[in-house]
């Protein structure tokens, strides 16, 4: 799975997959992740504190109620990688909607990328990470949304893998106004992040004698 945007779709099952789930004996360890995939105007997810409210489904005192899932969406079968085309990801995110809540989850090998959530639109068009907001490193990464506004991820482990195409812009709303799509030429950027360099080296130089 690709970026997945968390959903949940949890719905009254069949006898069968009832049958099928306890058959087989799954195995969950510390930092494994549920997704319930539901329609929230029918169904919710309570956890309960134990085995009792469990079998009579009393939710009179639950441990946690969790808000509804929204729709579910991903973007591709290779997961947080290179794309085909470079515009991959933006054209994925231009036609999904994000509202406050959702989560992206983030699936990939991380000794290869990772993910960086960076703050600003500089940053982004550069792929140049000066004071990133977050860094996920596990390979599978499940970020929420919780602020509306525009929000960036780019991939910076592997040299030349956000400028292949390997970064993505989400706007989550709502907002009060639309928010333009960053059009500077990633060469110009280059070339003005080369010329502060080169103005950093040029202070332990010799100064002028005047």
């Amino acid at each position: 799975m690709g970026i997945t945007r968390q959903s949940t779709r949890f719905h009254k099952p069949s006898l069968s997959t009832i049958e099928t789930w306890f058959s087989i004996k799954l195995v969950f360890h510390v930092g494994d992740s549920l997704i319930f995939e539901h329609n929230h105007n029918l169904n919710d997810v309570t956890q309960v504190s134990g085995a009792l409210e469990y079998e009579f489904c009393d939710s009179s005192s639950p441990k946690a109620v969790y808000n509804p899932g929204h729709d579910i969406s991903w973007c591709g079968s290779k997961g947080w990688s290179v794309p085909q085309e470079s515009d991959f990801y933006y054209r994925w995110s231009e036609k999904t909607q994000f509202p406050i809540g959702d989560s992206l989850l983030f699936e990939y090998v991380n000794e290869v990328n990772d993910v960086l959530e960076i703050s600003g639109d500089l940053e982004f068009i550069s792929c140049y990470p000066v004071s990133p907001v977050a860094v996920h490193m596990t390979g599978h990464d499940l970020v929420t949304l919780t602020e509306p506004g525009v929000h960036y991820f780019i991939s910076s482990k592997t040299p030349g893998h956000c400028y292949a195409g390997l970064k993505l812009r989400v706007v989550v709303g709502p907002l009060t106004k639309a928010v333009p799509v960053p059009n500077v030429p990633t060469k110009k950027i280059e070339l003005s992040l080369m010329d502060r360099f080169n103005r950093w080296l040029r202070t332990f130089g010799p100064q002028p004698h005047h």
